[in-house]
């Protein structure tokens, strides 16, 4: 008898990404969460093309979707680079098990340089939590956070900190016309009404998430929103810290 020597089926990685527009969209999504008529815009295709591959995507895993809080008809996109990873690891071992993809170490502290700007609104929860994980983890790294319209700092902002040994006492609330004019590496919009308001800072990235204070009526209530903040704000945060020990220079599109 003759074994079965038949090729099994592409891994599911090659099967997303395989397609060029496919590839092109995942790149632009590798940069920053953004809406359809960004990225129709940065791939020079028509909306139903677009949309069309972005289900494909999305059905896969790979890209995930949210409502806009600055305007509810609108959506967001954004790249799950953690799947990303786990989909390249299992098409190296599917080809050859010499192929076996090991992610990258984190970076040493004295690596990581630069200066990051994190912005929201108040400049209360969002911004600050992601100034703090990020001094915390590149120390090296020069971060500041401010808002379009400060307010003080969320007592659960403090609370969801301590519990990762960061304390935010030294922290105020800043606007950003304070950082104006300034050279920042990396500029990262947090919040989608801010998105449309900030100025125009060089290379904005924005990460798309949910005011943890609007998910309950009290403190109480929104305390598990902080923890899901805080949770996708480090997840993010150690994807950005191979960006600030490798920089690589900004890519221009033909």
């Amino acid at each position: 008898m003759v074994a079965d020597r038949r090729t099994p089926d592409a891994p599911p990685f090659l099967r997303l990404a395989g397609e060029r527009l496919r590839w092109d969209l995942l790149r632009e999504l590798a940069r920053s969460d953004l809406r359809v008529g960004d990225l129709i815009a940065a791939v020079g295709q028509p909306q139903s093309l677009v949309s069309y591959h972005l289900r494909k995507l999305r059905s896969g895993g790979l890209v995930s979707s949210r409502r806009s809080s600055a305007d509810g008809r609108d959506t967001y996109y954004r790249l799950d680079l953690g799947r990303c990873a786990e989909l390249l690891a299992g098409t190296g071992q599917g080809l050859h098990p010499a192929l076996d993809l090991v992610p990258p170490a984190s970076p040493a502290e004295e690596s990581m340089r630069g200066r990051v700007l994190f912005l929201c609104t108040g400049n209360s929860s969002r911004s600050q939590m992601a100034e703090a994980l990020l001094r915390h983890r590149a120390p090296h790294v020069e971060v500041m956070s401010a808002g379009s319209h400060p307010k003080p700092l969320h007592p659960n902002a403090f609370a969801v900190m301590r519990e990762r040994g960061i304390d935010l006492s030294g922290h105020r609330s800043k606007h950003l016309d304070e950082f104006a004019g300034q050279h920042f590496d990396h500029v990262i919009s947090l919040c989608d009404k801010v998105r449309e308001v900030c100025p125009e800072f060089p290379g904005l990235v924005h990460w798309s998430m949910p005011d943890p204070s609007a998910a309950g009526g009290t403190a109480e209530a929104s305390y598990p929103a902080f923890r899901r903040a805080a949770d996708e704000l480090s997840a993010r945060i150690g994807f950005l810290l191979q960006n600030l020990a490798h920089p690589r220079p900004q890519e221009t599109r033909s």
